[in-house]
C-alpha cells in the first residue's frame, strides 16, 4: 500500500543511532555529525523490494555520491520486517547495496527501533539534516513514483545542497511516497 509522508518539522533534532552495515562496519551517527567536513547528512529510509525505491536507486547512488564531495554524509537504514518479506534480510540487503554500487552505508534496523524514532512512514523515506543535527528536509526525491524517470526535477539533491551551503532547507516541499514500512506483527 502506498504511503506519503509528513512534511518536514524543521529544527527537529535526530534521533541518534549505532546500527551494523552491509560491510560488517557500525556505524554511529554522531561520529558522522562531528567530521570535520560534514554540512549535513542525509538519513534514508530504504528497502530492496520496493518499487518506488527500485526506480530511482540509480539517481539515489549518483546523489549521494554527489553529496559526499560536498561534505553531505549519507546512509540508508532498511527497516523492514525481513522474515514476512525475506527479499529484505540482511543477506539480501548485502547483495542489493553491491549491485547498485552503493557508496553509502546501508544499515539494518533488525528491531525497526530507529525506524520509530525517525517516524518513518514509507521506503523511501528522506530525513536531511544540517551540521547540527537538525531537519531541514522531509521530502521525496523527485516526482518518479514507481516509474524510472531521470529528467525530473531533483528535489531532494537541490535540498540537500543548499542545507550543506546554508544549514537551511527550502520552505517548499513535496512528501516523498512508497511502500509502508513492513512491520513485525
Amino acid at each position: 500500500m502506498s504511503k506519503k509522508t509528513p512534511l518536514c518539522d524543521f529544527g527537529w533534532n535526530a534521533p541518534r543511532f549505532k546500527l551494523h552495515s552491509t560491510t560488517n562496519d557500525s556505524v554511529d551517527y554522531n561520529e558522522l555529525l562531528i567530521k570535520p567536513d560534514c554540512t549535513g547528512i542525509l538519513v534514508m529510509f530504504i528497502c530492496n523490494h520496493c518499487p518506488y525505491v527500485k526506480a530511482i536507486i540509480s539517481k539515489l547512488v549518483k546523489d549521494c555520491k554527489v553529496l559526499k564531495k560536498l561534505g553531505v554524509y549519507s546512509v540508508a537504514i532498511c527497516s523492514n520486517d525481513f522474515l514476512d518479506y525475506p527479499e529484505d534480510s540482511f543477506e539480501e540487503m548485502k547483495r542489493y547495496s553491491e549491485k547498485n554500487n552503493f557508496s553509502f552505508p546501508y544499515l539494518h534496523d533488525p528491531d525497526q527501533n530507529i525506524a520509530r524514532l525517525y517516524g518513518a512512514i514509507c521506503t523511501p523515506d528522506f530525513f536531511g539534516f544540517n551540521k547540527e543535527g537538525e531537519l531541514q528536509y522531509r521530502g521525496r526525491l523527485d516526482a518518479s513514483g514507481k516509474e524510472e524517470n531521470n529528467t525530473l526535477d531533483r528535489d531532494l539533491l537541490n535540498a540537500m545542497i543548499q542545507i550543506s551551503r546554508t544549514g537551511k532547507g527550502p520552505k517548499k516541499q513535496l512528501a516523498s511516497i512508497g511502500c509502508s514500512i513492513k512491520w513485525k506483527k
